[in-house]
């Protein structure tokens, strides 16, 4: 897996994150942002952090789970 994808992201007080099936909605006091989900990651939130995992065990899955991380990252910061 790859370093990047490994570290949670951590939602900040006043940060709303919503999840649908093809969509990550992160909503705060700067206006609303939304990015669709590459099928090759698996997102999830639980206890105020987001964590991405490969879809499956290729190169090009690992590297998307690390991208995506931190494109979501950039987004609730």
């Amino acid at each position: 897996m790859s370093r990047v994808g490994k570290a949670p992201v951590t939602i900040p007080q006043g940060v709303d994150v919503s999840i649908k099936a093809d969509q990550v909605s992160v909503k705060g006091a700067g206006g609303t942002l939304s990015l669709v989900v590459n099928p090759l990651v698996k997102v999830s939130n639980g206890e105020g952090k987001l964590s991405f995992a490969p879809a499956n065990d290729s190169r090009e899955a690992n590297a998307m789970s690390g991208t995506m991380r931190q494109l979501v990252n950039n987004m609730v910061r």
